[in-house]
């Protein structure tokens, strides 16, 4: 790869994924060493027209010796393009920009409840902004992925919940309702963080459904296989859900009411 030099990029230090990109920058031989930076801990004094609050929500690419910055989408495209020069007419092509333009600002603005940070990163002046359209776009984008993956899953534990058309989309659709609901009159300024989190601890549930989906379309295994993978995968949602939910410095309340909530659609469905 060719090395970008002269270039800081600038990621959120609370956020596990814009670590992870910031640090394969520099593995990679993408950046230099000392190419990267946290903007909590970036002088404002090293380039006076950086945007701080955009900053905090798109990572911010400085060129060092013109003091550009560029943001989000552009900086990702114009690193991966000094790389990979082939790919920098498919950057330019404007349908696909405005569409990773789209997918980056879903990513960006749901980072949060996707990884999670520790409660101290609240302290810091900048925050990246809330943006209620991305985040109602992001429970619809879980809600309906999980509902696919558990609705094709739900035959193979017959003999515990008996099938049904639509049932894993009830389910979901119906979780979020009864959590909403709770977290609507626990604590009204904290709905759609839980909300986020709640969403993807059942996507990421079902992610972990999926192989075991696939793996029942080649081999005919018994449905008590099934059903115990199913409840091991509720069990790590359930540890899960209390982790998040002290992230969220909320108390054990919904926890309670998630797994209450399981245990009626239980019931109901037998």
């Amino acid at each position: 790869m060719k090395l970008l030099k002269n270039h800081i990029i600038l990621f959120d230090e609370d956020c596990p994924m814009c670590n992870l990109y910031a640090k394969k920058t520099i593995e990679n031989g993408i950046l230099e060493e000392e190419g990267t930076a946290s903007y909590q801990q970036f002088s404002p004094e090293s380039c006076p027209i950086l945007d701080r609050q955009r900053a905090a929500n798109e990572i911010a690419l400085i060129n060092q010796d013109t003091g550009e910055v560029s943001y989000g989408i552009e900086s990702l495209f114009k690193i991966l393009s000094h790389s990979f020069p082939a790919l920098k007419p498919l950057f330019e092509f404007r349908p696909f920009a405005w569409l990773m333009q789209k997918l980056y600002a879903f990513i960006a603005f749901n980072r949060r409840v996707i990884t999670p940070p520790a409660p101290s990163a609240k302290s810091f002046a900048w925050q990246p902004t809330f943006k209620l359209k991305y985040r109602i776009f992001y429970l619809l984008v879980t809600c309906l992925l999980t509902s696919i993956i558990l609705t094709a899953y739900l035959p193979l534990i017959s003999d515990l919940v008996p099938p049904a058309s639509y049932r894993g989309y009830s389910i979901c659709a119906g979780q979020l309702l009864f959590q909403g609901i709770v977290i609507f009159f626990y604590s009204r300024d904290k709905i759609w963080d839980y909300l986020g989190n709640l969403m993807t601890i059942s996507c990421a549930g079902s992610l972990l459904l999926l192989p075991i989906l696939m793996v029942s379309r080649f081999f005919n295994l018994s449905s008590l296989f099934f059903i115990v993978w199913f409840g091991l995968v509720f069990l790590l949602l359930f540890f899960e859900h209390i982790r998040r939910s002290k992230l969220l410095e909320i108390s054990w309340a919904l926890t309670i009411t998630w797994v209450l909530y399981h245990v009626l659609i239980l019931i109901i469905i037998l």
